[in-house]
């Protein structure tokens, strides 16, 4: 007769596949699918904006990319100048309701040698463009579909926290940021105080 309670051997290997099981999944580091959902769902920053002295401001931030209008980009070109980027995606409720101040901060800010640089994590060219064209939005995006910039970010930017701004130095370092939607006033503020440096 076959006893039917499970064997010692068999105990163990199932055991044995828990913790295995758990760090397999644990040593993931692609955040792509925090994005790439496929749906309008979002995971809003909470608003909180850091402002950074100079003396405590990590090293520049770097990465490479090229825009939905197919232009080079390259953030150690910039350095010498302001430069804001933003992280958005289309269906994004919050990227829509701060884009036009967005804009106007850029209009206002442009002759002051402020560049503005948006970071898409989602989109593809086409909603990108038409997003760009209903709120007017004239500065560049460089997509992000497969988190690398992101990555280039990670300690700004939280993975989950869209839209997020970061106003960048002279020296490309990370002089302030805003996690959630970018309040007018408190963007203006900080990018009075890093052009003033």
């Amino acid at each position: 007769m076959q006893d039917s309670a499970p064997s010692r051997r068999g105990v163990l290997a199932a055991a044995g596949g828990v913790p295995l099981a758990l760090l397999l999944a644990a040593c993931g580091t692609d955040t792509t699918d925090r994005y790439a959902s496929g749906d309008a769902g979002y995971v809003s920053g909470d608003g909180v904006s850091v402002e950074i002295p100079a003396a405590d401001r990590d090293a520049a931030i770097e990465f490479i990319g090229t825009t939905f209008d197919d232009e080079p980009v390259d953030l150690a070109t910039t350095r010498g100048e302001v430069m804001v980027l933003n992280v958005w995606y289309a269906s994004c409720p919050p990227c829509r309701k701060e884009a036009p101040d967005l804009q106007a901060i850029h209009e206002e800010y442009a002759d002051q040698g402020v560049s503005f640089l948006g970071v898409n994590v989602r989109d593809t060219a086409g909603p990108a463009k038409a997003f760009e064209e209903n709120y007017g939005i004239t500065y560049p995006s460089v997509p992000d579909t497969d988190a690398q910039i992101m990555y280039a970010l990670r300690g700004q930017v939280a993975p989950n926290a869209v839209p997020s701004t970061l106003v960048l130095d002279k020296e490309g370092r990370v002089a302030a940021r805003i996690s959630g939607a970018a309040d007018p006033s408190v963007l203006r503020a900080m990018i009075d105080a890093v052009v003033a440096e």
